[in-house]
């Protein structure tokens, strides 16, 4: 299904036993139906769900407490055979920095709001022992030229 110029749609598992969320995750970009592909079908991944974690954050520019759902939580097998935990979260480049988001007012605006999601997110999962991950469409379709 389309949205606009967006991939949007429930994404249908070919592993469902792997799925650790309790409704059928939902993409809302196709850089986030190729990551759930990914957690899908990778043998390495063990275990992953889509929005079902939530982090409090600050957010400046309504200047209240609000909540981050952070796109993924995945569980996986390293090259060494040890089991990791990774919250992930999926962004154009250009909503990472205020550098990347050049002379955009919505852009700009996006990128201090993700700061304030991610400072939070980092600190939550180290409390868990978890890592915390953003990818762009860089890292998802291996573009390792471009730079955040």
């Amino acid at each position: 299904m389309s949205l606009g110029n967006y991939a949007k749609g429930k994404f249908d598992m070919k592993n469902p036993d792997k799925y650790v969320g309790k409704k059928q995750p939902t993409y809302r970009s196709s850089w986030e139906w190729t990551f759930m592909n990914f957690c899908d079908t990778h043998p390495n991944i063990k275990k992953w769900s889509s929005e079902t974690i939530g982090v409090p954050y600050f957010n400046p520019l309504k200047n209240r407490k609000a909540m981050y759902v952070p796109d993924f939580f995945v569980m996986y097998e390293d090259a060494q055979g040890n089991t990791k935990a990774e919250v992930v979260e999926i962004k154009p480049t250009k909503e990472t920095s205020l550098k990347a988001a050049g002379k955009s007012a919505y852009n700009q605006a996006m990128a201090v709001i993700n700061q304030c999601k991610w400072q939070a997110a980092e600190k939550w999962c180290k409390d868990q022992g978890f890592a915390f991950r953003i990818l762009t469409e860089n890292d998802i379709f291996h573009n390792p030229k471009k730079k955040r």
